[in-house]
């Protein structure tokens, strides 16, 4: 069973719905126990980190979280929750989950493209991924594949070597984030079609491990 985590931050059907087109049983869920007991863990999310974080808190989240990390739990961070497992966020001063060391910063208002086109914060539609190294969660998807995104904000790892795959908006900044059984994704795979289904299955497989 994969543990789709509700902590209030987000329209989680969807992707409990693209989980279901792959064949795969999961529940929607802010119950700790079922969160420890789950094969493998999802944490999506949009809104802000602040809220975020103490709604985590109040329900007791973050310890099941940090838990299954450390026991070797697959788990794969969608947009927010790709934020909240850094240290922390400058959206609202925040202290987050410190999954992976570094920092979310915030987009500089006056991005351009490399023509000196203004381009808007937040960054929204569609845009590649530049997969840096091989790993089991992106097997086989194809390198001019588009995913979705919607955020303000993006995370700025303090480790290079974990940078799974990185996206220009003005600047190229990390998209895709791993840390041993932990995959992270700014983008959205439940809305990002084939491309996206390709990634939640690859996760869906995942044991954990760089070579698993």
């Amino acid at each position: 069973m994969i543990a789709i985590i509700d902590y209030k931050a987000g329209n989680l059907t969807s992707v409990q719905r693209a989980l279901a087109s792959l064949g795969r049983r999961s529940l929607i869920t802010r119950v700790p126990a079922e969160i420890a007991e789950a094969e493998r863990i999802i944490f999506p999310g949009v809104g802000a980190a602040g809220r975020a974080m103490a709604d985590l808190k109040e329900m007791q989240l973050d310890r099941v979280l940090i838990d299954s990390f450390r026991g070797g739990k697959p788990i794969l961070g969608i947009c927010l929750g790709t934020q909240i497992i850094m240290e922390r966020s400058d959206e609202n001063r925040t202290e987050c989950l410190g999954l992976i060391r570094g920092e979310v910063v915030r987009f500089s208002d006056d991005l351009s493209d490399g023509r000196g086109t203004r381009l808007k914060v937040p960054h929204m539609g569609w845009n590649r991924v530049a997969f840096k190294k091989s790993h089991p969660v992106v097997q086989g998807i194809d390198p001019e594949s588009e995913f979705y995104f919607v955020h303000s904000y993006y995370p700025k790892p303090a480790n290079p070597d974990q940078v799974l795959g990185e996206t220009s908006h003005g600047i190229l900044f990390a998209s895709v984030l791993s840390n041993k059984n932990l995959v992270a994704v700014q983008f959205h795979p439940e809305k990002s079609g084939r491309a996206g289904l390709s990634l939640l299955s690859n996760f869906c497989e995942w044991k954990g491990g760089v070579d698993a």
